[in-house]
């Protein structure tokens, strides 16, 4: 029942909605005092309205009473959990802050600039854009100087690429991109969110045959050149058949591997079953056995050799001959096309995506600007001076410290609403976040670490601020804090109780018996067939309740003249004996075997080696009745060639291995086709099986149909309506305990902390 708990868990958080009575004014008027908290009109409207809005019965008298009640109960069970104390245990803190960490997300972005970004990012997935560039590298964090160099470089590049020179020259020449060399700075094709940002938005924004002005991302400065623009081509699913064959490998392989895609390629050409060839053949271990099928992909996942050949495929089944790849040899199958989703389908994903997209920080500085000025961020120059001042090549080894004493770490950097943030405290940060650094100079670094600790110093006080700041923040909150308590004490109190109180359970059921009755039941077999034929010969087999089991147990083998089991055969009669003791249905078949060569006065050692295998088994704690043994006696033929390995294979034990559970003989015949046969064997009650409610519940054997099956009907026997076991309705009768426990801890709540309602208050939001 624990797993339910979270269910009730969730709805109790759903009836909560918010307690923010200690945020409201108490002139507001009451609606109701338990114990002596006061719950506010506005509070209960909020959690109102949150939980009924839409409800055909919102604000009747039986509506709001019936929620008053139940909201009631819940804050009852909140104050209960806070006189105990829970809400200042650690774990509940550190539960409660890393829901709040979640929380707070959504208001710490600017939603305007999510929301442009997201539609932007859907409005550029329906083009694909075929691009080269040039990249002169420069770190991210470079000193301005060193930013300034490369600059200049990459427009003296833009210049000469404008004024006419071959881009592709140039980027081999130049281009810092390790690839460049190779494709001549050549991208291929790529739609929107497979680029950094800000390479995304140049190549967007800038027009087929022209070359954009240089751009910064974090690898550095780009010029790009926009050769194509098509409309997108959506997404395929594909499977393929692959063969290895790599650049560097040996001529002779190389021939080999492209003989053997060829001769597979016949071999699919002819019809041949493309899930066998794909298992038989296909070196991606990874698609193997799934039929080769590849996960759905669009424009620039793949190798653009194998994509262009996916995208190419016209119908469903096409097939395209063998394609190469720096991976080897393919051979492709096109299972399913789709185009761009609409955008309400893809909105949600787009939003994830956005906010670990490079883009995420156009919303960060848009957010930061507002609210620095919301918070009234206001900066001491003179002070930062004198801070970033006692820069030196210590934080360049990341070993920086201060003088803790020196006077002027206390004076005021910059304030955020008033509140002063001192030298100290960034220094604290610098300590704390300086990292050893090979290039640039430590002026600049500690100019780096101060933009970090104003942007940090602005979001944390936003955080701490948002419930003042923001109403349904602040009732968020307060329904996880509540929702948190009342999971921890409805454990205790109701839940596990249930589970762990036997006694109490067991006097519950007897005293509610009469809740707890089988109607009228009929103990019957059912079977569903596909056909008449197949009926027929389940019919059959039906009575026989022994079914061979298709997993056998490997054999056991003898040494020449021999009915003595050797070690190494004992460790799978381990395994044998454990299954048949698990499992009582099971009986197995021993069957003794024997070489033609060996002794002949030996006329009986097949049956001694069906024997030992037996008595081992026995041993093993196996009764006697799973287990037969059948002598097979001397094999005259041991082997196709009559070898000794042939021979040795005949001096063994066998097996065959039998069911009672008619499950086994459904699946003896749903090998080929698993909706052939199924078998039920139970007791039914009515209405639980449509086909039985069809025939007469009588004693006997019937046949009918039933949505174009055939089902065979056998009636055991009729069961008069009886009390059920507490075995057989445990999950009912402790769900039921469990509201029988919490009713009578409300009883014992509503004693402690006594409601009081003011139906004056309640006349006015039901007239209302």
């Amino acid at each position: 029942m624990r797993s339910n708990s979270l269910l009730v868990a969730v709805a109790a958080l759903l009836l909560a909605g918010c307690t923010a009575s200690k945020k409201i004014d108490t002139k507001e008027p009451v609606i109701a005092t338990i114990g002596n908290q006061p719950i506010y009109a506005s509070e209960f409207r909020y959690v109102y309205d949150k939980n009924n809005s839409g409800n055909d019965d919102a604000y009747s008298k039986e509506s709001i009473s019936e929620y008053l009640e139940l909201y009631s109960n819940f804050k009852l069970k909140v104050m209960e959990a806070e006189s105990r104390g829970l809400d200042t245990t650690t774990a509940f803190k550190k539960e409660l802050e890393g829901y709040k960490e979640q929380l707070a997300q959504p208001y710490l972005t600017e939603k305007s600039v999510t929301d442009n970004l997201v539609r932007e990012a859907y409005e550029r997935l329906k083009k694909e854009i075929n691009a080269s560039h040039i990249l002169l590298s420069v770190a991210a964090d470079a000193d301005p100087q060193d930013t300034l160099a490369t600059y200049n470089q990459i427009l003296e590049l833009h210049k000469r690429a404008t004024a006419g020179e071959d881009f592709s020259k140039l980027a081999r020449e130049h281009s810092q991109d390790p690839s460049a060399a190779e494709n001549g700075g050549n991208l291929g094709y790529f739609t929107a969110m497979q680029m950094v940002y800000p390479f995304e938005d140049a190549a967007y924004k800038t027009a087929p045959g022209q070359i954009s002005q240089p751009v910064r991302t974090r690898f550095g400065y780009h010029i790009i050149k926009v050769n194509e623009v098509r409309p997108a081509q959506g997404e395929v699913k594909v499977a393929h058949i692959m063969v290895r064959s790599t650049p560097g490998m040996p001529k002779a392989d190389s021939l080999a591997a492209k003989q053997r895609i060829d001769a597979i390629y016949k071999r699919v050409q002819r019809n041949e079953n493309w899930d066998k060839l794909v298992a038989e053949f296909s070196e991606d271990a990874n698609s193997a056995a799934n039929g080769g099928e590849l996960p759905w992909f669009g424009t620039g996942r793949m190798i653009p050799t194998f994509e262009d050949v996916a995208f190419k495929l016209k119908k469903e089944g096409e097939i395209a001959p063998p394609v190469a790849t720096p991976y080897g040899w393919h051979i492709i199958k096109l299972i399913e096309k789709k185009g761009l989703p609409p955008y309400e389908d893809m909105e949600q994903s787009l939003r994830n995506r956005v906010a670990k997209d490079s883009r995420s920080e156009l919303n960060k500085a848009a957010f930061l600007k507002r609210i620095r000025t919301e918070n009234n961020f206001t900066e001491d120059a003179a002070a930062k001076d004198i801070a970033l001042s006692k820069a030196n090549d210590d934080l360049l080894q990341a070993t920086w410290t201060f003088d803790a004493a020196d006077k002027a770490v206390n004076t005021t950097l910059f304030t955020i609403q008033g509140k002063p943030y001192k030298i100290r405290d960034f220094y604290d940060y610098v300590k704390t976040e300086q990292r050893p650094r090979t290039k640039g100079t430590a002026a600049h670094h500690m100019n780096l670490l101060y933009e970090a600790f104003v942007n940090k110093s602005l979001i944390d006080y936003e955080k701490a601020n948002l419930e003042n700041k923001h109403t349904d923040y602040r009732m968020l909150v307060q329904e996880y804090h509540d929702g948190i308590l009342l999971f921890q004490l409805m454990d205790e109190k109701v839940w596990s109780k249930a589970v762990e109180d036997t006694t109490g359970l067991k006097a519950y059921f007897e005293q509610n018996k009469e809740k707890y009755q089988w109607g009228q039941r009929a103990e019957a077999t059912v079977v569903s067939a596909a056909s008449k034929e197949i009926l027929a010969a389940v019919q059959k087999q039906l009575a026989d309740r022994k079914y061979e089991v298709g997993n056998k147990p490997a054999d056991v083998l003898f040494a020449a003249n021999k009915a003595e089991l050797a070690k190494e055969g004992t460790a799978a009669l381990d395994e044998l004996a454990t299954r048949l003791q698990n499992n009582p249905r099971l009986s197995l078949v021993v069957n003794g075997h024997a070489d033609s060569r060996e002794d002949a006065a030996s006329k009986d050692l097949a049956q001694k080696r069906a024997q030992a295998v037996s008595t081992y088994l026995a041993g093993k704690g196996v009764p006697a009745a799973q287990v037969s043994t059948l002598a097979l006696g001397k094999t005259k033929q041991a082997g196709p060639d009559n070898t000794e390995t042939g021979r040795r294979r005949n001096r063994r034990a066998s097996f065959t291995l039998y069911s009672s559970d008619l499950n086994v003989l459904a699946e003896n015949f749903n090998k080929e086709n698993p909706l052939s046969v199924q078998i039920t064997e139970k007791k039914f009650q009515k209405g639980e099986n449509k086909a039985l409610d069809q025939v007469k519940w009588e004693k006997g054997t019937y046949t009918t149909q039933q949505n174009g099956r055939e089902y065979l009907i056998i009636i055991n026997n009729i069961l008069a309506p009886e009390p059920k076991q507490l075995s057989e309705v445990r999950g009912v009768v402790t769900s039921d305990y469990q509201n029988y426990l919490e009713q009578e801890w409300i009883k014992q709540l509503r004693e402690k902390y006594p409601v009081s309602v003011n139906q004056a208050e309640i006349s006015k939001l039901i007239t209302e």
